[in-house]
């Protein structure tokens, strides 16, 4: 007999793996590593990955390319009973969108210390005035999700410093 909760964790470590795919794949493209997957049933609907840069679009995040993704090929704004895997935990702008679209359920895997919108600085789906229930969980596969972030981040500032000139302050 299979253990629910255990199919369960391992379908959580498989999406979350598919979304690190892509926020590898944002890397490639210089861009800050998060990725993101849409299941419904089972079955993906939708992906992005980051994207602001090389789109000059500020709201083109990983869960935002992923929302637009599924709802065009589902052919609806309306995603209920669906499940957003993304790496990092969503901003104010994404965790709006994912309630506007009636996402079921968001799984995140590391927290973002500065502009976390589920946990860390902002409880935005505990609020009361919402009129669309998210489940959400947090940790799915923490460690590598973090990786992908600081890894990013230490390259880039140790590849900006050599550019860098000392402020004048007189």
């Amino acid at each position: 007999m299979t253990d629910p909760a255990k199919e369960q964790i391992i379908d959580d470590e498989y999406w979350m793996r598919r979304a690190l795919e892509l926020a590898d794949k944002a890397a490639t493209y210089d861009e800050v590593p998060v990725g993101a997957v849409l299941v419904k049933d089972g079955q993906l609907i939708g992906s992005g990955w980051n994207q602001p840069i090389s789109s000059c679009d500020p709201s083109a995040h990983a869960e935002i390319m992923a929302l637009r993704n599924a709802a065009s090929n589902v052919q609806n704004y309306r995603l209920p009973g669906t499940t957003l895997y993304v790496t990092i935990e969503p901003c104010a702008m994404c965790t709006g969108a994912l309630l506007h679209a009636r996402v079921g359920k968001l799984v995140f895997g590391a927290p973002e210390p500065r502009n976390g919108a589920v946990t860390s600085q902002l409880a935005i789906l505990d609020h009361q005035a919402l009129t669309h229930n998210m489940e959400w969980q947090s940790g799915v596969l923490e460690e590598a999700c973090r990786e992908r972030i600081q890894a990013f981040f230490k390259a880039r500032r140790a590849g900006l410093k050599p550019d860098r000139k000392p402020e004048n302050k007189t």
